[in-house]
């Protein structure tokens, strides 16, 4: 392992150059001492080693001990940790760490002997800090402390995770492989990164059954993988300008990399963390164009996340979800145009559209007429009205949000009727599908294009008996029965036109080895994305894991017409703060909202000779 530089050691050191001490390490007791450890004025001095021990928990805890080492890194003042990290040449255990947490008060006469690079020998008492979590930090609280000059540590680098991160608490520590990051969540409250080995982190239910063998070995596999990258400082919501971070780091998107981290392993808020001190290499993933799938008929399936439009004329917010202001509102209509025009898609499915009906100040019309410039274009939108909304000046359903479909009138038209399922879980919990068959204008039979989106995993104050979690998050019963109704539903032909080119698509709030996705393949739906062999696909990000929550199920006859699949990553990767209500929201499509949109590509050239009966036919 290499030596750390003294020019890193002592970055803020100037004059001439600095003389070494040698490396602090085991000591046996000084003249008059009593050899061990324990309360009296005359301490043995340990190697930290010892001290830690090769458990969570010191085995001298509550003990006065005297240890002797270089100050590794100074995270003293106002916002920093409250210490120092000392630590000394090692005590030959590969299970224990050589660095400790000294704690430090600013008013503390010790202050200035414990600065960065300092040699010291410090007694004190053996505590273990709460820093939040299950897990306390072994902590040296300093009764006496002596300097000896100045020295340097010899740094630990990693290439891969270890299996234990806790023997190496407190030291100094280099990670020389490249970090993907997983998710900016928490960089501008709290100064933290969440940073993965080996590349992404992927939901365990996205690739494996929940509660299976498999399953805990991915969720386990992402445990060992990931780490947080902090920036040593204390507090919430600090200037980043004034922390370790580059300052491109706020516009990183998921799934860039990081090179060069380096600093403290800290563990503090229950969680394993590098403490940086040392500003990281970034690599930023690029934003990729919108994708293109072979094919002469576009789908697109696209959660809007919450387009609510105030009363329609320009007032009325905050809105009961979505936009806070007319400004935020007319960014985010700005940003989902923008992503809609630039996928060109035939025909789109949307989730989470404001459910107000359908009248000229509904959500669904804004949205429409800003897609046709507001000059009258070839946009049109499915309205799915019965009666009772139309008293109601609500959508079908009972939820605030509900699907939609809109489509290019000179491409495409309606055939027959809408049809819509409220019952069962349909309109109290999962949202209303809605199923509408689609004649392409150069000819060919009809696609029953069927919108959805399934009850959500949170709100699990009201989940009963099977909507505990189990593994997939709550509401997972509710989910599974309303994909067994939407099967049943379409086996009787609900749009009533006798063609079974059909596609399920929207968010199912399932990955794709959950049960709900289960039950719609084993009744003959397929996956449009396997079988156009897209290899990983994703489109939204939670906790630093990618995976699947809106899908696109194909009728068995409709199989043989699909060229293409896509997911565009315009969202999921992108950091909040670049939407329509973040502090540096950008033009165009970028994080017009949390999931990314599909786009699927049909070959309906072929389709012209099916005629109705025939397209029931596999």
């Amino acid at each position: 392992m290499p030596v750390v530089p003294l020019r890193s050691i002592f970055r803020s050191a100037a004059g001439p150059a600095l003389l070494l001490a040698l490396l602090a390490g085991c000591e046996g007791p000084r003249s008059g001492s009593d050899g061990a450890a324990g309360n009296g004025t005359n301490v043995a001095v340990l190697p930290i080693g010892a001290v830690q021990g090769d458990r969570a928990r010191s085995p001298m805890t509550g003990q006065t001990v005297q240890v002797k080492g270089v100050v590794t890194a100074d995270f003293t003042g106002d916002s920093g940790l409250g210490g120092v990290y000392l630590q000394d040449a090692g005590d030959g255990n590969p299970a224990t760490s050589d660095a400790i947490f000294v704690q430090v008060g600013d008013d503390d006469p010790w202050r200035n002997q414990l600065r960065r690079g300092a040699h010291v020998s410090v007694r004190g008492r053996v505590v273990e800090l709460d820093t939040g979590g299950q897990v306390r930090l072994t902590t040296l609280v300093p009764e006496k402390v002596e300097q000896f000059g100045l020295g340097e540590v010899r740094v630990t680098e990693l290439r891969n995770p270890p299996q234990d991160w806790e023997r190496y608490e407190g030291m100094r520590v280099k990670i020389v492989a490249p970090l993907t990051v997983a998710s900016l969540d928490g960089l501008e409250r709290h100064g933290e990164m969440l940073v993965s080995f080996d590349g992404r982190l992927w939901q365990p239910a996205e690739r494996a059954t929940p509660g299976t063998d498999a399953a805990r070995a991915i969720a386990a596999d992402n445990a060992r993988r990931r780490l947080l990258l902090d920036d040593g400082r204390a507090g919430d919501n600090r200037p980043l300008a004034d922390s370790v971070w580059p300052e491109q780091a706020v516009t990183l998107r998921s799934g860039s990399t990081i090179t060069g981290a380096e600093g403290i392993l800290d563990h503090r808020h229950g969680a394993y963390r590098l403490q940086l001190d040392v500003p990281p290499a970034l690599a930023e993933q690029p934003r990729p164009r919108a994708p293109e799938v072979p094919g002469n008929l576009r789908l697109a399936a696209f959660n809007l996340e919450n387009l609510f439009n105030g009363d329609g004329q320009g007032g009325g917010f905050p809105t009961e979800r979505g936009a806070e202001s007319p400004e935020q509102y007319r960014l985010q209509l700005a940003k989902l145009v923008a992503t809609i025009r630039a996928l060109d898609p035939d025909i789109a499915a949307l989730m989470e559209l404001e459910n107000d009906g359908y009248g000229p100040d509904s959500s669904i019309a804004a949205l429409v007429d800003a897609l046709n410039g507001g000059r009258g274009g070839h946009w049109r939108f499915v309205d799915a009205c019965i009666e009772r909304c139309r008293r109601s000046g609500r959508g079908p359903g009972d939820d605030a949000i509900r699907v939609g479909l809109v489509y290019r009138g000179d491409r495409v038209r309606t055939e027959g009727r809408p049809a819509i399922l409220e019952e069962g879980p349909f309109g109290p919990l999962s949202r209303v599908p809605l199923a509408q068959a689609f004649v392409s204008k150069a000819g060919g039979p009809a696609l029953v294009v069927v919108a959805n989106h399934f009850k959500s995993k949170g709100g699990c104050a009201e989940a009963e008996r099977g909507d505990r979690d189990n593994g997939a998050g709550c509401w997972n019963a509710t989910r599974v029965e309303s994909a067994a109704r939407l099967a049943d539903w379409l086996q009787q032909d609900p749009t009533r036109n006798g063609s079974n080119l059909a596609v399920i698509i929207g968010d199912m709030n399932a990955y794709a080895a959950e049960e709900p996705l289960r039950v719609l393949t084993e009744r003959g739906w397929r996956d449009a994305f396997a079988m156009a062999r897209v290899e990983d696909p994703y489109n939204y990000v939670y906790a630093g894991e990618v995976g699947r929550l809106d899908h696109a199920l194909l009728s068995p006859a409709l199989t043989r017409h699909l060229r293409g699949a896509a997911v565009w990553h315009s969202n999921a990767d992108e950091p909040r703060r670049a939407g329509y209500a973040g502090a540096q929201r950008s033009d165009g499509p970028w994080r017009s909202s949390d999931h990314d949109p599909l786009l699927l590509g049909f070959d309906w050239d072929s389709a012209r000779g099916v005629t109705a009966s025939s397209a029931t036919s596999d």
